[in-house]
This record gives C-alpha cells, structure tokens and sequence, in this order.
C-alpha cells in the first residue's frame, strides 16, 4: 500500500523523505548529531509538487519501537493537517477560473519602396551572376 500511494526517495542529507501526493503531505527521517536519535520533520506539498518547509518536527530515539514511531509521524502529519486548515492553505487552485487576457493585437510591417528596390536588385545581381556564369560555359 505504500508503494502505491507515496513516493519515497533520499533527500541532499541522506535522509529519507515519504511524499503522499493523495493527501498534500510530506514526511522526513533524518539522523541528527547525536547516535541514537532520528529527526522526524513534516510538512506541506505546495501546488506544482514543491515542498513546503517543515510545519512540525520532532526528535525520536530509535531504540523507541515502531508503533511509537508510527504515532509520532502521525501526530506530526495530523498537526501539519490543522495548521494547514487554520490558515487556509488547503484550498485547491486547480478548479478557479482565471481572466485571460487580453489577445495581443498583430503589428503589421510596412514595407516601404525602399525593401522592394533592395529585393529587385539583388533578384538582378542574381540573374547577372547567372548569366554571366552560363555564358562563360558555353562559350568555352
């Protein structure tokens, strides 16, 4: 079920992070400075996939077992929820209509005589150098 759900992957520090896209959340496991112990950071998955800072975090001994570690995770999932609810934050984006703008108008380029008389000269340049080189040929 979790390999379903979550996207589990290393962090830069080397500690493990638990990504639930279903539920907005994230969770780390981090070793700190001291043996023995493992940091346990929470927080919010912003709209794009971006993680928030942590909302809450805590300290755990690892010699403590599973099932408090679990509830520790949980606790801290369940505070990272209500401050979320508290502020507002959990609104979803994705559904709100956005005004467009308005479409750019198309800039036409004048053309003056000048671009045309360019053009028709080296059109005739092109032919001369043309000409000059089939003459050249069958003249030989």
């Amino acid at each position: 079920m979790l390999w379903q759900k979550h996207t589990v992957y290393r962090d830069r520090t080397g500690g493990m992070v638990i990504r639930a896209d279903h539920i907005h959340r994230w969770i780390s496991l981090a070793s700190t400075g001291t043996r023995g112990e493992v940091l346990i950071r929470a927080g919010r998955l912003l709209d794009g996939g971006t993680t928030a800072p942590a909302r809450a975090e805590t300290v755990m001994p690892l010699s403590s077992g599973t099932g408090e570690l679990a509830a520790a995770c949980r606790r801290l999932l369940a505070d990272t929820a209500t401050a979320a609810a508290t502020t507002g934050a959990e609104t979803p984006r994705s559904g709100t209509a956005r005004q467009r703008r308005p479409a750019k108008k198309k800039v036409t380029k004048k053309r003056g005589v000048s671009s045309r008389l360019v053009v028709a000269v080296l059109a005739g340049a092109a032919t001369l150098v043309a000409l000059a080189a089939y003459g050249a040929m069958a003249g030989n």
